[in-house]
């Protein structure tokens, strides 16, 4: 089984934390998706033995399409690949986009899954963010979500410094916030939480205004404290802590995500999404206008790279340690040999001795202690070329 993702390059506004790939523009939109549906097809070879199980729309802000944008891309791939019967379809999407006549055509159409940018419930926090939506949007969207969807996520940030965070009396503060927003999430009964701590990436206009001293810089201990209080919350109210910034109930995983964990193959479609194919992966251009032109031109606007064992060794190690299903010891020695098996037995051990880590039916996975580092554990157990 196989995965499509579909890039949609366009944002109603710049969110002070995001570094991902965008436009505010919307000029080029049309062209956009035609370009979009060009790749999709021009690239059905390379699927050409494979059934596509999950298809995701993510960005970027893929509800700033229309849905007969949507609905004709969903097509595109439907006319050029062999889709299971009934796949999981995402559709990411921002609480200011979301009126009932949208939400009810998306269903209409196929979408069978949302994932809806939250980011927190609390007004002060999304204008921190320059988030396009306020807190009254986030209640109502889902109000109105779960009554034509039933597979929902909602991303939620945590770590969000507080001016004086640094007084005991504003941490409380912070980390009351910090349930309350868990807590609202849970009064709609969402069956999944995706939720990162707010991190600081270069040439953003939060690495500028801390910079400028506006705004505090987060706090790795208030994040970590958040995490804990996240786990034990979710745990509690019938969530698996499957994936280190994923939670869900019982059969509401993620399929695209944890394919990705899992080592699938998947086409990434539209400017700066990346592919994989087991041997190799490619990524396109970042640059909506590149990418248009080299599509116009019949030309594939991107870079490959031939993995190497050691590379596949290392993304084994850094998705295995994420998750549940954590690193098979087994695998690593009949995928990559002896060698790799004791390099990694040995860079393990002071992590066993801490109780970061622990071995059990010959998989290694962090304990609940190390799950927070999971991404430093990971690090360090990598084979260096």
């Amino acid at each position: 089984m196989s995965g499509i993702y579909i890039h949609i390059p366009f944002c109603k506004q710049a969110c002070h934390y995001c570094d991902f790939h965008f436009s505010t523009s919307m000029k080029k939109k049309e062209q956009m998706v035609l370009a979009l549906a060009k790749e999709i097809e021009m690239r059905k070879s390379e699927f050409e033995n494979q059934q596509v199980e999950t298809i995701y729309f993510g960005g970027g802000t893929p509800s700033r399409l229309t849905i007969e944008d949507l609905r004709f891309l969903n097509e595109e791939i439907y006319r050029n690949y062999l889709v299971i019967e009934n796949p999981e379809i995402t559709l990411e999407v921002n609480p200011d986009d979301l009126s009932e006549n949208y939400l009810m055509n998306l269903a209409k159409i196929g979408i069978n899954r949302l994932s809806i940018g939250i980011q927190s419930f609390f007004e002060d926090d999304l204008k921190l963010m320059n988030r396009a939506h306020n807190s009254e949007e986030a209640k109502k969207c889902l109000e109105i979500a779960t009554k034509y969807f039933d597979n929902i996520s909602i991303d939620l940030i945590y770590g969000i410094p507080n001016p004086s965070h640094n007084c005991e009396k504003a941490k409380q503060k912070t980390n009351q916030k910090w349930i309350q927003n868990i807590e609202t999430a849970l009064s709609f009964n969402i069956p999944h939480i995706s939720s990162y701590a707010l991190t600081v990436e270069p040439k953003t206009a939060l690495n500028s205004l801390i910079q400028n001293g506006k705004i505090s810089k987060p706090d790795e201990d208030l994040a970590s404290e958040h995490f804990q209080i996240l786990v034990d919350k979710l745990t509690e109210n019938g969530f698996i802590h499957y994936e280190l910034s994923n939670f869900g109930r019982e059969n509401f995983f993620s399929k695209n995500n944890s394919s990705y964990w899992l080592g699938k193959k998947y086409i990434g479609i539209g400017p700066s999404a990346h592919s994989y194919d087991g041997e190799k992966r490619s990524w396109n251009v970042s640059n909506n206008a590149l990418y248009l032109k080299s599509i116009q031109e019949n030309k594939l606007p991107s870079e490959t790279e031939i993995l190497s064992k050691t590379d596949k060794y290392n993304e084994y190690i850094m998705t295995g340690l994420r998750t549940i299903w954590g690193i098979s010891l087994e695998r690593i020695e009949t995928e990559f040999g002896k060698t790799y098996l004791d390099y990694l037995i040995k860079q393990s051990q002071k992590y066993l001795v801490d109780n970061l880590v622990e071995i059990e039916n010959n998989i290694l996975k962090t304990t609940k202690k190390g799950t927070f580092l999971s991404d430093g554990i990971a690090s360090d157990l990598f084979m260096l070329n």
